[in-house]
């Protein structure tokens, strides 16, 4: 489906991409709204990457999947984002690097464009034998792959024992949500709830965790310089914790208070170095038991090394829009998140 409008969401980046080819910005930064929203949805975090790192990237908030086309499926948005960054490489020649930063939903969408985009490295053309560990791990459509930053997004679905914390944490309730969530959210919702089974395949989000078929999901990821998880403690009624810091239960850390005056809502940082985990035993394994899923897609995540950036607003008069405030979705409203964002450009690699 085409362009519906609004493309990059501020004067200053519109300035910034109609530079001419050749300049100093050689690396294109896509930013990704969640489900049901718009390129407004980064307006500030745009802005802030436009004013700190000015001159040295050039920043797109995507434009193909706004409002209820976020309903279509993670695989559809998925497609749409990889022809997009297409067009958007194709207009810059000077472009040698690429980022994304994803918002909720669109974190998924971001990993499944990737998985389109991903060429293999040399080495792969010549036939000669590769892995993960590899130096060359090849790129996304000719471009250096350099930062891919999550913010509160469900990389284990939504599927599970409080994935989605508005549910309660009631076994009950979760169990009616897989069954009707496709009535509100259509395709969307049974890619997140793990309920879509297209042509007798595996869950969407299962396949996400290794390559598929000339989907190259597990190594597109690799081919970044580093992948990034920002994720609230509590108070996101949208998606938990555990599912967007890609953690198992007993492996959520007991955080304290920030004492930073310059990041006063980061409150735990740790590098998840990468796991070696034989998926075809994993496989094995999976059945019907939605603990033994969850397990499958953490496991093929940890395969690659993730930084995971904790953060609260358990202080904050607006924690109950915690999903929205760790995107300063709304620069007034959502004021306090401000610190997330300069910590996500303070750590970007340029």
């Amino acid at each position: 489906m085409g362009d519906l409008g609004g493309g990059d969401c501020r004067a200053g980046v519109a300035a910034a991409e109609a530079a001419p080819a050749g300049g100093e910005a050689d690396h294109l930064v896509v930013m990704v709204h969640g489900i049901v929203g718009s390129t407004a949805d980064w307006k500030f975090g745009a802005e802030q990457f436009d004013t700190l790192l000015q001159d040295k990237v050039v920043v797109h908030c995507s434009n193909r999947n706004m409002h209820r086309l976020t309903l279509d499926g993670i695989d559809v948005m998925g497609e749409r984002l990889a022809q997009e960054v297409i067009e958007e490489i194709n207009k810059r020649p000077q472009i040698k690097k690429i980022s994304f930063v994803a918002h909720s939903v669109g974190g998924l969408v971001a990993r499944y464009a990737i998985g389109r985009l991903y060429r293999l490295p040399r080495q792969a053309l010549e036939n000669a034998p590769q892995s993960l560990s590899d130096n060359n791990r090849g790129d996304i459509y000719g471009l250096e792959a350099v930062n891919f930053i999550t913010v509160a997004s469900p990389h284990l679905g939504s599927r599970g024992n409080k994935q989605v914390p508005f549910l309660f944490g009631v076994t009950a309730i979760e169990k009616i949500a897989c069954c009707v969530i496709h009535f509100i959210f259509r395709r969307t919702g049974k890619h997140l709830f793990l309920t879509d089974n297209d042509d007798g395949k595996p869950p969407l989000l299962q396949r996400m965790v290794d390559d598929c078929g000339d989907l190259q999901f597990i190594s597109a990821l690799q081919t970044f310089k580093r992948r990034v998880a920002y994720s609230n403690v509590g108070y996101d009624h949208i998606v938990g914790w555990r599912t967007s810091s890609i953690r198992g239960c007993s492996e959520l850390p007991k955080w304290v208070d920030s004492t930073s005056k310059i990041y006063p809502h980061i409150v735990y940082e740790e590098l998840s170095k990468a796991e070696s985990i034989d998926q075809c035993a994993d496989i094995a394994v999976v059945g019907k038991d939605n603990y033994t899923l969850e397990e499958l897609l953490l496991r093929g995540l940890k395969r690659v090394s993730w930084e995971k950036v904790d953060v609260s607003f358990h202080n904050s008069k607006v924690r109950s829009a915690a999903h929205s405030v760790i995107q300063v979705k709304d620069p007034v409203m959502h004021s306090e998140g401000a610190d997330v964002i300069k910590h996500i450009i303070d750590h970007f690699i340029v």
